[in-house]
Order: C-alpha cells, then structure tokens, then sequence
C-alpha cells in the first residue's frame, strides 16, 4: 500500500472568546486567528486536496489556502464539530461556575454526562470516523489537509492510537495547530501534534 498522509489544522481564534461553539455556532476568524493558521502552515503547498468543515471558521481559511496554492478544495459536512447542545454561546467560565456539576461530571464521564441535548459522542466519532476513512480511501497514496474542529481532530486521533472515548478531552488541541497522520499497510501513525509546518 502506497503511503497516506492526513494533516488536520484546527481552525484559528474565533470571534466571541472562548466559549462552546459545538457545530450550531459560526463565528469568524479574529485578525490573531487567520495569523495562527497561515503562520502554521508557512509556505507549505505539497497537499493533493484540502477538505473543510463546513463552518466558517474552517472554510473560509480552506478555500483561501486552496486559492493561493492551487488546491482543489471540497466540503464534508461530517467534519463540522460535535453538538453542546445547551453548552452552546456559554462561555467556558459560565460552564465551570454556574454549571459547576454538570462540568465536572461531564469531565469525569464525556460519553455518559453530555451537557443537556447535545450530540451522543459515539454517534459523533462515528460520523467523524466514516467520513475520514472515506478520506484515506478517496485519496490513498495522497497528501491531505483537513481544515476542522478540536472535537474532530481529537476523534480521529483517538480513532488512530486506539484510545477510549471517554479519554478524549485529555487531547489538547491549539488553535491553528497541525495534526500528521501516516497511514501505511500497517494502519495510522501519528507523526505530528500541534506542530507547525512553517518551521
């Protein structure tokens, strides 16, 4: 099997502060969240095909990228991220104060203490799942780059190392960080986190 390479780029700073924005909140980039981005990926240009989270924060970046560089660019909409149901619009201080068991609980326990209807998070890595091994078999032997979500991203890196999903908010995911992951006919490796492909 030819080699397959993913590289993910969380989505820079949005508008609003740091808040739940789940996948029913779409605020833009800030100024500071377009430089984490472009700073991230330099002059970089190698990737075969660029596929975006249909969230503006990730797709304007996606087909900005793809523009500049020559790049063909697609949306999948199961890249958009999971849904925090009455998290949403709440900042990450209202949640941890005056949400205060609701927060630990859902620390302790992700699968089991969603905040009130939010997406179940098995049904969220499923569809983050099925779309990125769609991915790697659309575009096998390719170089890839995924514009997404921290949720995404930890999925599909839990998804590679095999790890529980109840661990998957101890993945720390910076804005405008880069993701490698190396498939080969062993499986995924993962090469890179929160790295920059500008240094």
């Amino acid at each position: 099997m030819t080699e397959t390479v993913i590289d993910l780029i969380r989505h820079g700073e949005p508008a609003g502060g740091r808040r739940y924005r789940g996948h029913n909140i779409d605020d833009p980039l800030t100024e500071k969240g377009w430089s984490q981005m472009w700073n991230a990926v330099g002059e970089y240009a190698e990737w075969h095909q660029i596929i975006t989270s249909p969230l503006q924060r990730c797709q304007r970046f996606a087909h900005e990228l793809g523009e500049r560089r020559g790049i063909n660019v697609a949306v999948e909409s199961r890249f958009k991220e999971v849904g925090f149901g009455a998290w949403e619009g709440l900042s990450h201080d209202e949640v941890k104060i005056d949400r205060a068991d609701e927060y630990h609980a859902f620390l302790k326990d992700p699968v089991n203490h969603r905040p009130h209807a939010a997406e179940p998070l098995d049904d969220f890595i499923q569809r983050v799942g099925s779309a990125y091994e769609e991915t790697i078999e659309h575009y096998r032997g390719s170089h890839v780059l995924i514009v997404a979500h921290a949720g995404v991203m930890r999925a599909i890196i839990a998804k590679t190392v095999h790890a529980s999903p109840s661990g998957l908010y101890r993945i720390k995911i910076s804005n405008g960080g880069i993701t490698r992951i190396r498939h080969t006919e062993t499986g995924g490796v993962l090469e890179l986190l929160n790295g920059k492909l500008s240094d």
